[in-house]
């Protein structure tokens, strides 16, 4: 029954801040005035709070630019944790943008939507996203292009890094910094998790999102690490696969570290 009442006063919560939040960020956007990835930030935090979530960094975005940054991909909750610990903009597939809420949602962060089944909208799209980061916005994409089951990474698309490439190429930029973020969900009610209960966070394939959503609101407490390395020159002459094997290495690294036993102390 406490986990009942806690999801229904939750989601009541979620549904007195988000209007107003929501038509300030309509506003910034419709003036121009103001920074319009501050509330999104703020957004983000606040649902990590209902959720339950605690989230501990090491390492910080870069601040050099044009920025991408490359993530791995657990559940949907990788969207606040990463939007929690810094003000970015996110690269999502074109599904995403007629969720209800979520995608209207989505749109008041400037989010740029990716058709992935067809190619011949890929240049255009990656041309968006190469121009925003020559802008200033520091752009996130989950680089396996499908969630995981929070144990192991999925192999990194190459074509997902067709903006940071295309930008370099066409001469908008003398380079592109590529940083990889790892995510990793490491503790359920202060225990750390094993293989099996990582999949407790995890969102995967066609798993329905409202079931989790409330599973996790019911049970909260989960501990998840964000871990940032040292950001990658794109260069003239580099091939675009050999800068997702070198990014898809480290988030590897940083990611089998942060669920690796025994649990070291980790900052906030």
């Amino acid at each position: 029954m406490f986990g009942w009442l806690r999801v229904a006063f939750m989601l009541l919560l979620v549904a007195i801040v988000t209007p107003p939040m929501a038509l300030a960020q309509l506003l910034i956007l419709k003036t121009g005035i103001g920074n319009d990835r501050y509330l999104p930030r703020q957004w983000h935090r606040f649902v990590l709070f209902v959720l339950g979530f605690r989230l501990h960094v090491r390492g910080q975005m870069s601040d050099k630019r044009p920025l991408l940054i490359a993530a791995n991909h657990i559940s949907w909750t990788d969207i606040m944790v990463a939007g929690a610990v810094a003000e970015v903009n996110f690269v999502a597939k074109s599904e995403v943008s007629g969720w209800p809420m979520i995608g209207t949602l989505a749109h008041l962060q400037r989010t740029v939507f990716v058709e992935r089944e067809q190619k011949r909208k890929s240049g255009d799209q990656a041309g968006e996203i190469a121009q925003r980061m020559n802008d200033g916005d520091p752009m996130l994409l989950f680089a396996e292009g499908m969630t995981s089951d929070g144990n192991l990474l999925l192999p990194f698309k190459s074509t997902l890094f067709g903006a940071a490439s295309m930008a370099v190429d066409r001469g908008e930029a003398d380079h592109v910094f590529v940083q990889p973020m790892a995510i990793a969900y490491t503790r359920f009610h202060g225990m750390p998790m094993g293989r099996l209960h990582r999949t407790h966070a995890a969102w995967i394939g066609d798993r329905l999102l409202a079931p989790h959503i409330v599973q996790l609101l019911k049970e909260g407490a989960v501990d998840v690490e964000v871990h940032f390395g040292e950001a990658v020159e794109y260069r003239p002459g580099m091939k675009r696969k050999d800068l997702a094997q070198a990014v898809e290495r480290r988030v590897t690294e940083m990611f089998n570290d942060a669920i690796s036993w025994p649990i070291k102390s980790r900052e906030k």
